[in-house]
This record gives C-alpha cells, structure tokens and sequence, in this order.
C-alpha cells in the first residue's frame, strides 16, 4: 500500500498514476551523538607551561619542584591532565606545569607535557612474561643516572643473586651501579668483593660512625635510585644523607629479615656539597625480588660483563644452557676467566625466565659460600 505521502498524483486524461517518492541524504536527519560530533586534533601548546621535576606520586597527585628552585622553595601539588592519555608520570620525571604553581596551601598546578626519558628503570614481580605478574610491569624511576645497590654485609647476610638482578636491570636501563655494603663493621666485605672482581664494579663501605664524605662525592650532581632488602639500612642510610628526610626506620627480624619501612618512592635533595653541586637519591620501598621479565633472553648477558668474552666462541643462536654441549661459557669458567658462581646465577636466571626454579626466592643463589645465600 502506498501512503499519500509517497506518492504523487498525475492525471493523464481518466488515467490516475502514482510516481515513488525518491529519498536523498538532504531528507535524513540525524542527532549527533558523543561520539559523532566533530573533534580538533590541535592541542594548546602551552608556551607559558614551567618545567618541574616530579618527587613524588600518591594517589593521582604529584609533587613537584621548579627547575632552578633552591631548596627552600614551596613544593607544587599537580594532576595530569587529561590530554596526556595514558601516559604516566613517574618519580623523576621532568614535566611541564600549567596553573597555579605557586606552591600556596590549597593551590593545584596541572601537567601539561612530559619530557622525553634519558633513562627508564623497570622491575617486574616475577621473569616469566608468561604470568600475570611477570606481565606487571612496573617503572620505578625515570631519568635515573645511578643505581645505588644497597646490601647488608651482615644482618641480613648478603644476598649476591639480588644483586645480580639489579645489575642486569642498570645495564639494561643504561644506568651506572654503584654497590653499597653497609654493616660493614659486623662483617668484612671480601667474600662480596671477590664475587665481583671481573666486573670492577665500583663500592663504598658503609659503618655506622664511618664518614660518608665518599658516598656524598659519588652522588654529588646526580639523580641516584636506592633499592635494597628491607633491613639493609637504607634508610638509615638516607637518613644520614638528608637528615631531613625523617624515612621510618625498622629493625631486623629473628629469621634475618627486614621489615618494609619506606612504603612509596621519593626524591630527596641532597645537602649542597662545597663546591655548590647537589643532586637527588631516590629511595625506594624495600623490595623482596627484582623481576626481569622486561628484559630479554639475549639483554640478560649485559649484567654478566665478565662471560660476554666468552660467547664469541658460542655455535649461533647458543642458548647458553647447561645443557647444551658447545656452549663455550663452561671452558671458559674451567679456564678461570670467570667465576663459576657467576655462570650458575645467570643460567638461573635464564631458567626462571622459563618458568623453572623456584620463584618465591629469585634473589638466593644456591650453594654460593656467601653467608646466607
């Protein structure tokens, strides 16, 4: 049937036709939805944004420094803004600020851009990429110069496979380690130092009435992360680098373990040296295991300098395995160019990437003659 407004009347004589109305776009009407209205690519540019540097993240806020602030200068609240998208914004990172960034009570700046990273330093909570905590990936500080390896010469003893894993995250990121051995008064550092004699990885040693003069030199005008087992003296340690700072400090356990006591990363300006060049630590929550997921199979040899040498002599595509009987890592060690415990920890890792060993304890190395590994 045809409605009335459909047609149209023609009369040819006695003869009555009916023509079909034809529909354009001009007859459709549309109301435009959310997600049909027309959007502009173009951002503002904020020419009149500041440069600040983020100290500190607590729940959707971020604290922030001026560039070119001195130390007495307020601190500035901020949020993201929502033009960043997913972007995150870290501890270290050097980002523009809009608003008010007066640091006045009550006042709220906003950040605008996010400077590109000369460094990112990552960990997961465990290798495997396969699990749901190895895909967690975690950035605990951005445009970090330094990684300050805090370790316990005793009380809690050594533990040199967490230390391993934070030598391979350094590398991985391109940041400089620096190894810490605190309590250096309850136990001697040569069974730690031996471990890593290839590597000339560079150390401090740290009693608690010994004089910090050589720690403050190495972090003079830089940005160094502190990362560490709880109980190790971190913040302690920090403490004494800032007497500001005021970190919590806890006790050891009957067992040999720490308690947690920094709860969330934080940059900490140091005291100006003599020669006027300051720099920043950040110290970071105690952390059980350094997962590396994020790291591949092929980056975990950076942390292992001293076996590099060796893989020139690998048949291609050398898994590098125990397992595998052209691997040339095992004549190397037999030859006495390197460690034989140092191969075992990288295998180890290479093992927990696949899923094998024991995940709960990644930090131990196993038969190492280190007290406590």
């Amino acid at each position: 049937m045809v409605g009335d407004g459909d047609r149209q009347e023609l009369r040819a004589g006695d003869v009555l036709a009916t023509k079909r109305r034809e529909y354009d776009e001009d007859d459709v009407r549309v109301r435009p939805g959310r997600s049909s209205r027309p959007r502009t690519r173009t951002r503002p540019r904020h020419a009149d944004a500041v440069e600040g540097f983020v100290i500190a993240v607590d729940r959707g806020r971020y604290t922030c420094v001026l560039s070119g602030a001195g130390p007495d200068a307020p601190l500035v609240t901020a949020m993201r803004a929502r033009e960043l998208g997913r972007k995150s914004v870290v501890v270290g990172d050097r980002v523009g600020l809009v608003g008010d960034s007066s640091g006045a009570p009550g006042a709220l700046a906003r950040i605008v851009r996010i400077a590109e990273r000369t460094s990112v330093l990552r960990r997961t909570a465990d290798d495997d990429e396969t699990t749901a905590e190895g895909r967690l990936e975690r950035v605990v500080v951005a445009n970090a110069d330094q990684l300050v390896i805090v370790s316990a010469l005793a009380d809690p003893p050594p533990r040199t496979g967490f230390i391993d894993r934070c030598l391979v995250a350094a590398y991985d990121a391109d940041i400089e380690p620096l190894l810490c051995l605190t309590k250096a008064d309850l136990a001697g550092p040569e069974a730690v130092l031996g471990y890593y004699t290839e590597l000339e990885l560079p150390y401090v040693l740290i009693r608690p009435d010994s004089d910090l003069a050589a720690l403050r030199a190495l972090l003079a005008g830089r940005v160094s992360v502190m990362v560490g087992h709880s109980g190790v003296g971190k913040s302690t340690l920090v403490n004494r680098l800032v007497p500001d700072a005021e970190r919590a400090v806890g006790t050891v356990s009957a067992i040999g373990r720490g308690r947690h006591t920094s709860t969330s990363a934080v940059a900490l300006r140091l005291p100006a040296e003599p020669g006027g060049d300051t720099g920043w630590i950040v110290d970071t929550p105690g952390v059980r295991s350094f997962g590396l997921a994020h790291v591949s199979a092929e980056s975990l040899l950076h942390g292992f300098p001293d076996l590099v040498e060796a893989t020139v002599d690998c048949p291609a595509n050398c898994p590098h395995t125990a397992d595998e009987a052209d691997c040339a890592l095992d004549a190397w060690v037999a030859a006495g160019k390197a460690d034989a415990r140092r191969l075992a920890s990288y295998r180890r890792l290479l093992a927990s990437r696949s899923g094998e060993g024991d995940p709960r304890e990644p930090e131990r190395n196993p038969g190492d003659p280190l007290a406590g590994s």
